[in-house]
């Protein structure tokens, strides 16, 4: 027991350092901590060994994964109905594409450029053609972007495409059970129930000390998550769901948002992101980079082929749809899972595994980057400061 808090001390030091690099550089801290992951299992790997981080740690495993998830959640909980529902054919439209079109174009890739096997390139299309939620509302989050239709509409768009590649992966290679079945009846009841069951419980019961709201989302998050992973999905996938179906009346209680993001970005999500930059494999990548060049290329090459014309079509200008097409390449959560779903059964080998995580880690770190040097739609965030500013000045002064 002792042995947890230095390694505590070293996860809570990395990510401090990672906040700090992200204000010195002005990048998102979802970002850095990933850099710092990697460079941290080199580093610390070359002079004592790789086991001092102890990245597969159940209590590491569990707090990255609540990470995931909570994060995962609030990012459905951004997404506003009203939004939604005047602009689901756009979220859904970007989604489906920026889903269907790398999945083949990366499974192409794979099968006639690297020359895998059949059934190791239909992983790779699964893995390459997410979009990582929980990088882009990090993103969103650190400017400001998640408070605009835009960036609202885009989160839909991430979940269509997520969506997509969570049915590929089950239909390609997991069997539909009863397990499956199961799942999704207790989910659509859980999705109908919980709008209505949760403001009038908050409203009895909350508004203590206690945090019982916090309680009651997380024992929600993760009985759904418990019931997913038996079914053979993620634990991810009913989080932003949950998110979703509660955006109307969770997603307007701002204090208590604030409050689950001091949970989610103070503590829980330096361990999901610096864990996932620990897996790249520098010295597989080293050895023959060709391998990593083509499949980040064929990801974000094929992201734009798809994603950018779609954008266009609905109307999004040439800086925005840019945007969006980039922060669309990300990769991370899906993409790392459908990977070691490929490997654990035996679909691809360590070297194919190694290639894909450091392709998805990679995707996150590369588009993210260029996407906010040079494409970040200032105009929309000053046109959200501008508004917030308006609505303070025209408030009544007692309020």
């Amino acid at each position: 027991m002792e042995s947890i808090w230095p390694v505590a001390a070293l996860w809570l030091g990395l990510a401090l350092i990672a906040t700090l690099l992200s204000i010195w550089l002005r990048v998102a801290t979802a970002l850095s901590e990933i850099v710092v992951g990697t460079v941290a299992q080199l580093v610390i790997g070359a002079l004592i060994g790789r086991s001092l981080l102890q990245t597969d740690a159940s209590w590491i495993q569990f707090l990255s994964g609540t990470g995931a998830i909570v994060l995962t959640f609030l990012a459905g909980a951004e997404l506003d109905p009203a939004v939604f529902r005047l602009r689901w054919r756009e979220a859904s439209g970007v989604g489906l594409i920026g889903f269907l079109i790398p999945f083949l174009g990366c499974f192409a890739a794979a099968k006639f450029l690297l020359g895998w096997s059949t059934p190791a390139s239909w992983l790779a299309g699964v893995a390459l053609s997410t979009t990582s939620v929980a990088v882009v509302y990090a993103v969103m989050l650190e400017f400001g972007l998640n408070k605009t239709d835009y960036g609202k509409t885009l989160l839909a768009a991430c979940f269509v495409n997520d969506l997509g590649t969570v049915l590929a992966l089950g239909f390609i290679f997991s069997p539909f059970t009863w397990r499956t079945a199961a799942f999704f009846c207790v989910g659509l009841v859980a999705f109908v129930i919980l709008p209505w069951l949760t403001p009038r419980f908050f409203r009895w019961y909350g508004g203590r000390p206690s945090e019982l709201e916090a309680k009651y989302l997380l024992l929600v998050l993760f009985a759904l998550g418990a019931l997913a992973t038996w079914a053979g999905s993620e634990a991810v996938l009913p989080a932003y769901l949950v998110g979703m179906v509660l955006a109307g009346t969770v997603g307007k209680d701002h204090a208590l948002i604030r409050r689950l993001r001091t949970l989610t970005f103070g503590l829980l999500t330096p361990f999901y992101f610096i864990r996932a930059g620990s897996f790249v494999s520098v010295d597989v990548l080293l050895t023959a980079p060709l391998a990593f060049v083509i499949l980040l290329g064929a990801k974000v090459s094929t992201k734009f082929v798809g994603v950018y014309p779609a954008a266009r079509f609905y109307g999004s200008g040439t800086r925005e749809s840019l945007y969006t097409t980039l922060l669309m390449s990300t990769g991370l959560t899906f993409g790392s899972i459908s990977a070691l779903f490929g490997l654990t059964h035996g679909v691809i080998d360590q070297a194919e595994y190694s290639y894909l995580v450091a392709t998805v880690i990679g995707s996150a770190v590369v588009p993210t980057l260029v996407a906010n040097a040079f494409f970040l739609p200032r105009h929309l965030i000053q046109r959200e400061g501008k508004h917030v500013s308006q609505q303070a000045a025209e408030a009544p002064a007692g309020d």
